[in-house]
């Protein structure tokens, strides 16, 4: 069985690259290599080919139930979100990266496009058919399960978490004026003796 590579330690020559679209059929093989792989690791919860070295646009997610992925595109996104995120090609490697809150995808096996949605819902915004959950232990999976959606896309189209990485903005403090610098009028005299006084 295939192993995720460590690329801290390891060269993976397709971590970086957009992957080939594959059959359905190729596509289900590959899926049920990679759960098996994220079975056996028991410490992820999404695996996209590459990161095993296959060249193939497949890629699993297991949060609220198990996904398969095959050539999936990105239809529609909305709702940016600040996210802290791991990677197992990038062990303790995390950082913040900036997400989708929502987001609609076409994967190739569905005819059908399906909506990933990590925002808040009233009881109202509930299927019949989903379990009875507290509204902020589901908003949180709902979140989790479209961010790894993004995650995995992402690794098919040969980006990382590194390229989504969302650098906070250095704080710029602005020196203030002293009583016997020039003014920030532009008059040219002492600021005691200019703004300080109207």
């Amino acid at each position: 069985m295939r192993k995720v590579i460590n690329c801290i330690k390891y060269d993976n020559s397709v971590i970086n690259k957009k992957l080939r679209e594959v059959s359905v059929e190729e596509g289900r093989t590959i899926a049920t290599e990679l759960f098996q792989i994220l079975n056996k690791r028991g410490d992820g919860i999404g695996l996209a080919a590459n990161q095993v070295g296959i060249d193939a646009q497949v890629a699993v997610v297991n949060v609220r139930e198990p996904l398969v992925l095959i050539n999936p595109k990105i239809i529609e996104q909305w709702d940016d979100v600040d996210y802290y995120e791991g990677c197992l090609s990038y062990p303790k490697n995390g950082l913040h990266t900036k997400r989708y809150k929502n987001i609609i995808i076409k994967t190739e096996q569905e005819e059908c496009e399906w909506y990933f949605s990590g925002v808040e819902t009233g009881n109202q915004g509930k299927g019949s058919w989903e379990k009875e959950q507290s509204d902020k232990q589901d908003q949180e999976q709902r979140l989790l399960e479209a961010i790894c959606v993004q995650h995995e896309i992402d690794h098919l189209m040969g980006k990382t978490i590194h390229d989504r990485e969302n650098k906070p903005k250095p704080i710029v403090m602005k020196k203030s004026v002293g009583r016997n610098e020039p003014c920030h009028c532009g008059s040219g005299k002492k600021y005691k003796k200019c703004c300080i006084n109207k």
